[in-house]
């Protein structure tokens, strides 16, 4: 069975560890991901001391650099600063001793085109080819963000499932809101699937919201988990203790068996 995990910053992190101290649970860092921590090595290295001196629970992960993140840009400046940025990324998830890194593929389907998916597919592949050679020992995951179906998310992972320490992450909250059906994004990235983000919405909109207080499907969850994600690590994606401790409760208390602290 694979780790649950939640999210964890700095500001509140004594209640982020004592949840993970009570439901056994790991961490998805949510610190390191905005330009303005990233341009400051001496304040990105104080945090990542604050870390290592409270304790990074074993099987956490780090969600990596994603706002404005473009590796296939046409523009070749707007490439160079995100491969900065993720390979950034990637060098302070070493530092923290966690497993894995969590990026977007940040694909547009509103340019969506033979042209530009190509694109999309040969730099992505490129790029993170580099990464996971130069850092094999790190987990790297790409997630579905705006993609409005898997295609992309497969086409990418046939070139880089041959490297150990790459997987798919599939937020299931994005891919719920997305035209397709929950059954094609499931089965289509299942060969490539390592890591899993879970909230709540409206079926409309990226809520976040904790487990049980929206439309999502969580008996449908129950299934896919059971069938598709058990080997996976999966991020109860809500920032705030109190929506992690909602939703923690909600997974024991209505899937026995599911989830086990």
């Amino acid at each position: 069975m694979g780790r649950f995990l939640v999210v964890s910053k700095l500001d509140r992190l004594q209640e982020y560890k004592a949840i993970a101290d009570e439901y056994a649970v790991g961490f998805e860092i949510n610190d390191f991901y905005e330009p303005r921590v990233l341009d400051d090595e001496k304040e990105c290295n104080r945090m990542v001391e604050l870390y290592l001196k409270n304790g990074v629970p074993d099987g956490s992960t780090m969600h990596g650099a994603f706002l404005d993140v473009v590796v296939f840009s046409n523009d070749d400046q707007i490439a160079e600063i995100s491969k900065l940025r993720m390979r950034q990324s990637v060098e302070i998830a070493v530092k923290l001793g966690v497993v894995g890194v969590v990026f977007h593929t940040n694909c547009n389907p509103m340019l969506a085109g033979e042209l530009y998916d190509s694109n999309v597919v040969s730099k992505t592949v490129a790029f993170m080819e580099e990464l996971l050679q130069e850092y094999p020992t790190i987990q790297l995951y790409l997630e579905n963000m705006f993609d409005d179906s898997p295609r992309i998310l497969e086409e990418i992972s046939k070139h880089l499932c041959k490297y150990q320490n790459y997987g798919v992450c599939l937020d299931y909250a994005h891919a719920s809101i997305s035209m397709v059906p929950m059954s094609d994004w499931v089965e289509t990235l299942a060969p490539y699937l390592k890591h899993i983000h879970i909230n709540d919405n409206d079926l409309k909109k990226d809520m976040h919201w904790a487990l049980g207080t929206g439309q999502v499907d969580w008996n449908q969850f129950a299934k896919y988990y059971r069938t598709h994600f058990d080997q996976c690590s999966v991020l109860v994606e809500t920032t705030e203790p109190e929506a992690q401790i909602q939703s923690l409760n909600y997974l024991k208390e209505n899937f026995v068996g599911l989830f086990r602290d």
